[in-house]
Formats: C-alpha cells, structure tokens, sequence
C-alpha cells in the first residue's frame, strides 16, 4: 500500500495584507519612475545636443549669439523645454570653447513633497575636466 506525499506543516504564500503593502511600494516607485525617466531623457538630449555642436560646428569661430542660436535650432527640433540658449554659459580659452548648460528640473510628487535634480552638461567633458585643472 503505498502511502500519499506529507502536506507541508505551515501555508506559503503572501497574505492580503502583505500583497496590498507590495502593491503600494510598487506604485509609489512606478510614480517616481514616471516623473524622472521624462528629465533624463531631456538631459541626455541636451548632452547629445551639446557634443555635436562641439564635432560637427567649429565652436572657437562662431559668436556667442550663434553658438546659442544653433542650441535653440537644434532643442528645438527635439522638443527640449528645460534648458533655453539663455542659459547656456560659453567659456572660451586659447584653444577651445566650451558650452554648458546647468539646470535644475524641480517636479511636486505628493503634495508639498517635490523632487529636485541638478544637471550639468558640457559640450566636450574630457576638454572641460583639462581646463578645471
């Protein structure tokens, strides 16, 4: 006679309470998720946008008002808000030019509570670090 399989002692599993306090942990991490994806995207455009200026145009031969309007033509063909050619700040040594633009994206999370994340972004980081040296 062959006798059944023993049945364990104790339940496994996740109770009501435990599935609701996950679920809960879960959402809030899906809003932050969803209010900072959207900025860093943005940033990296910006730096996109800032490195190419820096191959593709020769920066030391253009004028400040043309570094900033060839920024806005090309923020503009990528839907950029954050960053304006205002607030680009150009720094020209001997033998380069430098274009940065640093921001903050301040967004409300949950009521009085907002998130606030500082960026920087430079047209050339390697020449950027030589010059702070």
């Amino acid at each position: 006679m062959q006798h059944a399989p023993a049945l364990p002692s104790h339940q496994c599993g996740l109770s009501l309470l435990g599935f609701i306090f996950s679920a809960a942990i879960l959402v809030m991490l899906a809003v932050v998720a969803m209010k900072v994806v959207p900025a860093y995207i943005e940033f990296y455009a910006v730096k996109r946008i800032l490195t190419t200026m820096d191959k593709e145009s020769e920066l030391s031969s253009m004028s400040n008002a043309e570094i900033r309007r060839d920024f806005t033509r090309r923020a503009g063909a990528d839907f950029i808000s954050a960053v304006k050619a205002e607030d680009l700040t150009i720094t020209r040594t001997a033998d380069n030019t430098l274009v940065n633009a640093t921001y903050e994206f301040r967004t409300a999370l949950v009521g009085n509570v907002s998130l606030v994340i500082d960026f920087d972004a430079v047209s050339n980081p390697a020449t950027a670090a030589a010059a702070v040296e």
